[in-house]
């Protein structure tokens, strides 16, 4: 195994070198449609992903969505830094939040805190070192919280979470909740299948560049919503 491919400690957590390895398997560059913003991302995604699976010793694991913008996120980031009044000096939580793209366009407009939220360690690294790279603070964290409410959030963004029946299934209860205790939930969105989209309001649209390995495209027309007042799904 090259000595420059992270592992995984038996804790789960990542050896000391995971930084050191997505500076050299990245470039820092200005994101498509969002060049405020600069992440770390893959010159060739297949091959990152390759080496993952080689660290990992598995098959078949999810892309390196850190390693990448999604066109849910641009679109919200773009949002965001258009429409800085959203965040201004509020707590935000940026769900699924990859390579903390969302919570840097927080960060950069005038958020009071931002916490970044991802199941993957790999993201909570690459959120630390594109936030340095930005010169932002943000909080990144390695823990699924779906099964709350996003506690003291006052503005809840997530980019490109609808993509699985599954996973929708697990997402939307938690925005709903986010929404009822009177969060706003702001969601980008390409088309995908599971996003309910009767509840919802759209805010803006965009063709986003997107990376066309993944998305068999070079555009995806991309929408931002917010979550609009209703019994939660659950009851």
């Amino acid at each position: 195994m090259p000595n420059d491919i992270p592992v995984l400690e038996p804790s789960g957590t990542l050896a000391p070198d995971a930084a050191a390895f997505l500076s050299q398997r990245t470039s820092l560059a200005p994101v498509p449609f969002v060049p405020e913003i600069s992440l770390h991302m893959a010159d060739d995604v297949i091959a990152l992903w390759e080496a993952l699976e080689q660290a990992r010793g598995e098959i078949g694991l999810p892309p390196p969505f850190w390693a990448f913008p999604w066109a849910g996120g641009v679109a919200v980031a773009r949002y965001v830094l258009d429409h800085p009044e959203l965040v201004a000096g509020r707590r935000v939580l940026d769900l699924a939040a990859g390579s903390g793209l969302v919570a840097i366009a927080a960060a950069l407009g005038g958020a009071a805190a931002v916490r970044a939220v991802d199941i993957d360690p790999y993201a909570v690294v690459a959120m630390e070192v594109n936030a340095g790279a930005n010169r932002v603070e943000i909080e990144p964290v390695a823990e699924d919280i779906l099964d709350g409410d996003g506690g003291t959030a006052q503005v809840v963004l997530a980019g490109d979470v609808f993509y699985e029946r599954a996973m929708a299934a697990r997402f939307l209860p938690f925005l709903e909740r986010a929404q009822a205790r009177g969060a706003q939930v702001i969601v980008g969105d390409p088309g995908r299948a599971y996003l309910p989209r009767e509840r919802f309001t759209s805010l803006a649209s965009y063709r986003v560049p997107v990376v066309a390995d993944l998305e068999d495209a070079e555009h995806k027309a991309t929408t931002v919503w917010r979550l609009d007042s209703a019994c939660p799904s659950g009851d």
